[in-house]
């Protein structure tokens, strides 16, 4: 009996250790995708008891010469046995802070790596069998033909930071890069971008330009979510030998739900907030002193949209506002209008309209519009803004802001996905690429 039983205990043993390695190694493998997650090793049941204690081996994540991005993680482990020292340090030799797991099994680095820098990792453990175990990896970090910065916005441009305020049910993440990203490389920038929300909301990314990209949830936001933004873009191959410089996170609320409808064919808006239509309460703020009569507005607030058409010195000019629901992009007590029209053209204007919020790129807005308040409800005479009363222009000017709804029905003028913030005028399958 005594052959059986030492072969029994020999597998045993060796089916003991592969489990353990192919453990260790699933778990440094596991963690390169991950932060924070402390590992934890399964315990490998065998049939026999009390087997021989076996030696250490280390198991490491780099291999020697390797060049690595400075984001990837560091990380050794040791079966049959605990580690004792590790020690991670650059050419300079500036330690790099680490830490082991409860077991002493698995040590990691807690700070990222530098760009363009050597590292050499020592290591040392004690087996199971009482023998010492030492160890090391010489490896380095890539050298970026150049660094990509990004910013999280409101808007493209001169958006303000999408980051500790409170923005509306409609408000896009929008992040914009300062130079494009190559096609080949737009998907791995994307894994880098990640959304969290409390509550959590179904959403996607889409690239709107090749330098900028918007996160869109499928319905409007809830009112009171808290969301986070995270952009691991540090490490990030962002094409054409480019790496990304930094991560970027932005924390931003959202606040009530305020969306306007205004219909051409009525030539009326009606308010709503938090899905009550407040369109008649409007009448109660008026003020005589401000230009214009006092109405009902039971039935909506009167606007006057853009007017068809017109023949001008440069030629056919489109003065229909665009359908869709635009997102408020900013507001200003004065705003400078003009067309872009020659001063010779008799269609060319200049004026400062007071209580305008912007809702494209282009120039459409909401405003105060005094000269067309017997227009107003009855006939579509701007150039493709949306005209309001005085008193009701201040009252949305107040109430409006960046992320909320103007929702433009029944002009024919289709709205323009990259005039402002045309997110929402596809449907989601079109945003998300499955129509």
């Amino acid at each position: 009996m005594v052959g059986p039983t030492r072969l029994t205990v020999a597998r045993a043993t060796t089916l003991r250790r592969r489990a353990l390695l192919a453990v260790v190694g699933a778990v440094l493998v596991a963690l390169t995708g991950c932060s924070h997650a402390e590992p934890h090793l399964a315990a490998v049941t065998t049939t026999e008891t009390n087997p021989p204690p076996m030696p250490g081996q280390l198991i490491f994540l780099q291999a020697n010469n390797d060049v690595v991005s400075p984001s990837k993680m560091v990380a050794v482990g040791i079966t049959d046995g605990q580690l004792g020292d590790v020690r991670l340090v650059d050419g300079a030799g500036n330690v790099v802070p680490g830490y082991f797991d409860a077991q002493h099994i698995l040590w990691r680095n807690a700070q990222p790596l530098a760009y363009d820098t050597g590292y050499q990792l020592s290591v040392t453990g004690l087996g199971n069998n009482g023998v010492p175990v030492t160890g090391s990896r010489a490896f380095s970090t890539i050298r970026p033909g150049g660094y990509m910065s990004a910013e999280i916005r409101a808007f493209r441009g001169y958006g303000p930071a999408l980051d500790g305020g409170t923005f509306g049910v409609g408000q896009p993440v929008v992040i914009e890069f300062d130079r494009n990203i190559p096609d080949a490389d737009k998907a791995a920038v994307q894994q880098a971008l990640q959304v969290k929300s409390n509550p959590p909301t179904e959403g996607a990314w889409k690239w709107i330009h090749d330098d900028e990209i918007h996160w869109r949830p499928k319905e409007y936001w809830q009112t009171g979510t808290k969301v986070t933004v995270n952009a691991n873009l540090f490490g990030t191959n962002m094409g054409n030998g480019y790496y990304g410089q930094a991560n970027l996170t932005s924390n931003f609320t959202i606040g009530d739900s305020k969306i306007a409808i205004a219909d051409h064919d009525t030539k009326l808006m009606h308010i709503y907030i938090n899905g009550v239509d407040v369109s008649a309460s409007l009448g109660q703020n008026w003020d005589p002193n401000r230009p214009g009569p006092n109405y009902d507005h039971s039935n909506g607030a009167k606007i006057s949209m853009g007017a068809e058409g017109m023949m001008t010195s440069v030629g056919w000019f489109d003065r229909r506002t665009s359908s869709g629901p635009h997102v408020v992009m900013e507001k200003s007590p004065v705003v400078h209008m003009s067309p872009d029209l020659p001063k010779s053209d008799p269609n060319y204007y200049s004026e400062d309209v007071p209580y305008a919020v912007r809702i494209t790129s282009s120039g459409l807005y909401v405003h105060w519009a005094d000269w067309s308040v017997y227009d107003q409800g009855v006939r579509n005479v701007s150039h493709g803004c949306i005209n309001m009363s005085p008193n009701d222009a201040v009252w949305f000017y107040n109430t409006f802001s960046y992320g909320d709804i103007v929702d433009v029905r029944n002009t024919g003028k289709p709205q323009d996905l990259t005039d402002g913030i045309g997110d929402w005028g596809l449907s989601w399958d079109q945003w998300i690429g499955a129509a």
